[in-house]
């Protein structure tokens, strides 16, 4: 069974659609990744997983219960970062933390203790003086720190610096190792690549490509730098190069994967002295996406 299975769901807002029949799965111990650009309907996913919005058609569940109508047991076994954190601003940073784990059901305050020497936070500072960074971290450890199934995380790292970024990455990595499942929204999607066993992109409302990171790769290209003994001669016209530059024996140049067998039996008579291939980043693949995306909306 999926801890989270969206199957369907449409979600409007008078004429407006902000989700059209989606899909959506995260399994048993599973970083799942979330990614779309802003208004692309990501927070309104996660707001429906909450219970904090009611589907128009379709369902949500998760651990098998309906994210509207069991909303209240659900919340039990589920951990939630939101990007922009609202504290109570008369209260310490450990006095929050404390009260979000009782609301949890945590009591483990040695783990408690050890991400705040993690995260560097001044537990004793009323909220009204931190910083949004500061803030993030007050959820975040609060968040690390409770015993849940599922962590829902909303651009959890949003104001860290990168230091904190990779404290953040470890915490992950550690719930994860203990079968923890965690459904990520990301714009960082170096932090995606890093983390995420499987991807979602959304894009106006609708799922447009789900699949592992390399799953994903073929929506691009890989690119290669090569240094030739003798010159190379019409690799323009074979299929599947794109950004040829040719100085001398030195070439450069983009490959769509599905050709890269036959580009390097090409170019093997002339002989291969270097060779540098570079995978598509997430970033790359996500940009090419919408790209692709676009035309054919366009056509």
């Amino acid at each position: 069974m999926n801890v989270v299975e969206v199957k369907n769901v449409s979600k409007k807002f008078g004429k407006f659609t902000a989700l059209h029949k989606i899909d959506l799965s995260v399994k048993k111990g599973e970083v799942f990744g979330f990614i779309g650009p802003n208004g692309a309907g990501k927070s309104t996913t996660i707001r429906i997983l909450l219970g904090i919005l009611k589907p128009n058609s379709g369902y949500a569940k998760l651990f098998g219960m309906d994210a509207w109508k069991d909303a209240v047991e659900i919340h039990k076994r589920i951990s939630y970062v939101p990007g922009d954190v609202n504290l109570w601003p008369n209260l310490t940073g450990g006095e929050i933390i404390d009260l979000f784990m009782q609301l949890q059901g945590s009591n483990n305050k040695e783990k408690r203790d050890v991400l705040i020497q993690k995260f560097d936070l001044d537990p004793t500072k009323k909220c009204r003086t931190y910083s949004k960074g500061n803030r993030q971290k007050v959820a975040l450890i609060a968040a690390f720190a409770s015993d849940a199934d599922l962590y829902i995380l909303d651009e959890p790292t949003s104001g860290l610096d990168p230091l904190m970024e990779r404290i953040f990455q470890e915490c992950v990595e550690e719930i994860k190792e203990q079968g923890k499942s965690v459904l990520l929204s990301s714009h960082i999607l170096s932090e995606v690549e890093r983390l995420c066993d499987r991807v979602a992109i959304i894009r106006e409302g609708n799922i447009i490509e789900t699949g592992s990171i390399n799953q994903l790769r073929h929506l691009t290209q890989t690119i290669f730098k090569v240094e030739t003994v003798k010159e190379v001669r019409d690799l323009d016209k074979l299929d599947g190069i794109n950004d040829l530059l040719v100085e001398g024996k030195h070439l450069s140049f983009q490959v769509d994967n599905e050709n890269i067998e036959n580009i390097m039996a090409y170019l093997v008579p002339y002989g291969i002295k270097k060779i540098d291939s570079t995978p598509p980043t997430l970033e790359e693949l996500f940009m090419r996406h919408y790209e692709i995306s676009s035309d054919e909306k366009e056509v």
